[in-house]
């Protein structure tokens, strides 16, 4: 890659500030080397006259100290044809001697070491001004609202709201944002439908802004939207469909602690920044990237809460039983993110079953429910275990795959009983599946099982799916890298 930075006189460069006791402390050696000539420059942040040398270079605007990341002065970069080769932060004087080859650096009661102070360079105050002004900005076009205009409510009228209020993604919050991630802006994610355009990262990064993430959320956002975006999860098919469905998501994996993510009590609801801005960031860059607007290609009758983003967790530490991610065959040390075409979440309620028989018969009922109690094997599901209802099977010895199974199987039902016109109610299933069994969930992965919940309460949760298959959306899992 080429280094576009300004080039640098060869031998030795310091960077300095006048408000800086540790630079101040140094001028002596400054005085020394520039007399000496191995010192080529000295720039300075904050005062031109600040030391009064020949070779102090004025800094005042901290282009040079940007482009080289000087993040504490004094700085001192060793440079040959124009590049820096190494560096020294802070004050030692032996370190120094050795750097540069001095024996006798300094006057002899000069204090031997200091740490330095930070570089205006890293300033909070300054630091995003200084990436518009000597970064790549933002390749995305810039709208300038009027001195009288209320932002808040300019962004809602420019239709880039999903009903709530907007976080404005200024420049800088952009490009702060996009330090989450070690993609370059320009990247292409993927192609973002409705409408198939161009889904770059900084993109996404101004739609997590204004979804109110933290730069660290960025990667769950980026692997997310990479997932809804394949053919097999179908996320056209979600908008356009008329059922209330959108992507669900879920994350495993190490990432879940460091950005702080819930998958205890509440999971599902509100109060947890991850949860709450991921999956809305998704759907913010559907909507203002893709085109995936309600109303427009978006067809649901009724609609979701889930539309407005769902992501939780899955409570790994606290679960009997080995997570989804590993399921799959990822290792505990890797991240993972599921997206499944769901509709919102419901609860079943048991306070009674005290045997792991009466409790998968009782979640099994549950089940069928789901969509039409007589629509089968077209329509996969969530299960999240609580914590109360978890212990029942736990205690009783019963694996993960045995309470899936167990489910699957009490969801069995006579087909006659599912047929149209069955019961006196019209809906169901064409009259030649008559005279055969069938379970509500396809056997080979029509039901997830997750671990999540407050620790009191006999409840679990529902999530229903859309249509499986290759004429719906297969849910998917990937990796999330940073």
């Amino acid at each position: 890659m080429a280094d576009n930075r300004p080039r640098l006189p060869d031998g030795f460069v310091a960077f300095v500030k006048q408000d800086c006791p540790t630079c101040e402390l140094i001028v002596p050696v400054l005085e020394q080397l520039a007399e000496a000539e191995l010192l080529s420059v000295v720039y300075t942040q904050d005062d031109v006259s600040f030391p009064n040398l020949p070779i102090t270079s004025d800094d005042t605007s901290l282009e040079m100290s940007f482009f080289y990341e000087i993040e504490t002065v004094p700085t001192l970069l060793k440079t040959v044809k124009g590049r820096e080769v190494d560096r020294i932060v802070g004050w030692s004087q032996e370190e120094w001697s050795s750097f540069l080859g001095v024996e006798d650096l300094g006057p002899e009661d000069i204090r031997p070491y200091s740490p330095g102070c930070g570089s205006l360079s890293v300033d909070p105050d300054l630091e995003g001004k200084l990436r518009q002004r000597y970064g790549k900005g933002a390749a995305s076009r810039v709208v300038k609202f009027a001195s009288a205009e209320d932002e808040f409510e300019a962004m809602y009228d420019r239709g880039w709201s999903d009903g709530l209020p907007l976080i404005p993604p200024t420049v800088e919050r952009v490009l702060a944002m996009l330090e989450g991630t070690t993609l370059q802006p320009e990247e292409v994610v993927a192609l973002a439908p409705p409408n198939l355009v161009s889904l770059t990262v900084e993109k996404v990064a101004i739609n997590a802004v204004m979804a109110g993430c933290k730069p660290e959320y960025l990667p769950v956002v980026i692997a997310a939207l990479e997932t809804a975006c394949t053919d097999e999860f179908n996320m056209h098919g979600l908008l356009a469909t008329t059922m209330p469905v959108g992507p669900i998501i879920f994350v495993n994996g190490p990432i879940r602690k460091s950005i702080e993510m819930n998958s205890g009590m509440n999971l599902l609801g509100q109060g947890n920044r991850a949860n709450s801005t991921i999956g809305r960031a998704v759907q913010l860059a559907i909507r203002n990237v893709g085109g995936g607007r309600p109303g427009g290609v978006d067809r649901a009758t009724h609609g979701s809460p889930a539309k407005y983003g769902l992501c939780f967790a899955e409570d790994e530490e606290g679960s009997p039983w080995s997570s989804h991610a590993q399921d799959l065959g990822f290792s505990p040390d890797q991240s993972t993110v599921t997206l499944f075409p769901g509709e919102g979440p419901r609860v079943i309620v048991d306070q009674l079953s005290r045997s792991p028989d009466e409790l998968a018969r009782s979640l099994a009922s549950g089940l069928i429910g789901n969509a039409h109690p007589k629509w089968v094997m077209g329509f996969d599901a969530i299960l999240i275990i609580g914590p109360e209802h978890a212990s029942r099977f736990a205690e009783a010895g019963w694996s993960k795959e045995k309470v899936n199974e167990e489910i699957i199987n009490h969801t069995i039902r006579d087909s006659n009983d599912l047929i149209r016109g069955a019961d006196g109610i019209a809906e169901g299933l064409p009259e030649a599946f008559a005279g055969t069994s069938l379970p509500k969930l396809r056997p080979d992965g029509g039901l997830i099982i997750l671990y999540g919940g407050g620790e009191a309460g006999l409840f679990s949760a529902i999530i229903g799916g859309w249509i499986s298959g290759d004429k719906g959306s297969q849910y998917q899992t990937r990796e999330i890298t940073l």
